[in-house]
């Protein structure tokens, strides 16, 4: 019997990131800490009451994954109360030399996906070569090394950080005997567990159908052909005996069917996010979108502004629907802000794909709010990897604020380092509320101000004007005649052409 006390989730994680050996050529995780996940007492961003009722938070922890429990019911009447036995699994990666320390930090990264896919990390195996192996992506020994670990821990699953060819795949599980799958796979999983609008399903749906279609593998009767001619019951006699289709044809035929439903769901989607922005853009509201890796605060810097109430959790990929509030500048004007699907390093391709209606709002914004984790290792990867995913999208000329959120975080000396990376940038906490006020002057600053001034004289029975000009353009002056106001603003050309007969020129 073990009298040692139970294993703790911190301590398994510290057990995963210490070296574990130092043979030559492969590399165990070593150094400090650089998970995705910020630990206890460090994310604690629903302390003060300032996060909004999050109803999303109740319904994401109805059905908690924990260890050491079977997945199967033993009493039926249980089946709402029962809970999913954790995934025990190992991760691989490949680095050339000289890069040690960004595979690391990937590699961690990798294990914070997995626990927010619901999975348990026991270990992690690095092997230093210049490129992964065409068949199995480690190398032949390294291969029977990684078979005798995942035998010795008890693990069910590996998981390779980079995206695995099929082929790899196919070889690696027959090597290891256990399920191989890819950062791309995780990353789908979370993106399944965590969407719940119509669109995000479909969306995350389509995405994993197109993951899936070149990974198909037939087993057995599955390889076999489906009868064809008189044979196969149609009655359709000579020059009709084909050999038929067999059963991963049919599959692949299904699935291009239903990826192509899909795809006329989200197009039929388009119109009603295309006429609620046509809206904001007919009566002149500047957007503004939170754009960001993930887990670096932008919903937490959302709720802080406007208290939209989106559910905060300390996990990857917490929020992927889009959420639009208004808010108003100090000088009174409105503008809209959206919080927007988080990024990560090796985003798969199928989800830029698939969620570019989702980041439309990043493409349509008229200024991004860049967030970036002040506390996170390597900001200036974060950076890039959330720079090179705007330039996807088409937003790279958009005026760009970057936001140091977690700056309660980070000592006196890494703020120095990191106004170094960005000179311009606003630090801020969305957690203590401390540069939150400079981060709102800043978005002020930068919003477009209305192209054309405009000169009026409005009656006062036409109050409707002087509100929609405070709210939508920039007044510079109002003076208060027998006649009615005089108000001197800035305006969009379409506003400004709506409002000619009121124009002083006009009148005189």
């Amino acid at each position: 019997m073990n009298d040692a006390a139970p294993e703790t989730h911190d301590d398994a994680v510290e057990r995963v990131l210490r070296s574990a050996d130092a043979r030559a050529g492969v590399s165990r995780f070593g150094g400090s800490d650089a998970s995705s996940i910020q630990r206890a007492g460090l994310a604690g961003h629903d302390d003060d009451g300032f996060d909004g009722e999050q109803y999303d938070r109740e319904a994401r922890a109805a059905l908690r994954r924990v260890g050491g429990l079977s997945t199967e019911l033993e009493d039926v009447t249980e089946v709402e109360y029962r809970q999913l036995r954790l995934e025990n699994v190992v991760l691989i990666g490949v680095y050339p030399q000289g890069s040690l320390e960004d595979a690391e930090n990937s590699l961690r990264e990798l294990a914070a996906l997995a626990e927010t896919a619901g999975a348990r990390v026991l270990d992690g195996v690095l092997q230093r070569r210049p490129h992964p192996d065409p068949s199995t992506y480690l190398g032949r020994g390294k291969t029977e090394e990684l078979r005798h670990v995942v035998a010795a821990l008890g693990a069910d699953t590996v998981v390779a950080d980079t995206e695995l060819a099929p082929s790899q795949r196919r070889a690696l599980e027959d090597a290891v005997k256990v399920k191989v799958i890819d950062r791309t796979a995780v990353i789908l999983d979370i993106f399944s567990q965590h969407a719940k609008s119509r669109e995000g399903k479909a969306q995350v749906e389509l995405a994993q159908l197109e993951y899936l279609l070149p990974r198909l593998r037939g087993w057995g009767e599955s390889m076999s052909r489906q009868a064809g001619g008189q044979v196969g019951g149609a009655g359709a006699g000579m020059g009709s005996r084909g050999p038929g289709e067999t059963k991963i044809e049919l599959d692949r035929r299904r699935i291009h069917t239903r990826m192509a439903r899909l795809r006329r769901q989200i197009v039929g989607m388009k119109p009603a996010r295309d006429a609620k922005r046509a809206n904001r853009k007919r009566n002149a509201v500047p957007s503004v979108a939170i754009a960001g890796y993930t887990n670096a605060g932008k919903s937490s810097l959302l709720n802080r502004i406007t208290g939209a109430g989106v559910l905060v959790e300390n996990a990857l990929f917490a929020t992927l629907d889009a959420t639009v509030r208004r808010n108003t500048t100090a000088d009174g004007r409105v503008y809209t802000i959206a919080d927007t699907v988080g990024f990560v390093r090796n985003l798969p391709h199928q989800l830029v794909e698939a969620f570019r209606s989702t980041l439309e709002e990043v493409g349509d914004a008229d200024l991004i709010v860049h967030v970036v984790d002040a506390a996170h290792p390597d900001p200036a990867q974060q950076i890039a990897t959330v720079r090179d995913v705007i330039g996807e999208v088409g937003a790279r000329d958009i005026p760009e604020l970057v936001v140091f959120n977690k700056a309660d975080l980070v000592t006196p000396e890494d703020r120095l380092v990191l106004q170094g990376l960005e000179p311009n940038a606003v630090f801020a906490s969305a957690r203590t509320g401390e540069g939150v006020a400079e981060v709102l002057a800043a978005i002020g600053r930068m919003l477009p101000d209305p192209a054309v001034e405009v000169d009026l004289l409005v009656p006062y029975e036409r109050g409707d004007i002087v509100s929609a000009l405070h709210e939508t353009g920039r007044v510079l002056s109002t003076e208060y005649l027998e006649d009615g106001t005089r108000i001197r603003a800035l305006a969009s050309p379409e506003q400004a052409a709506q409002l000619e007969e009121f124009r002083v020129a006009a009148l005189a």
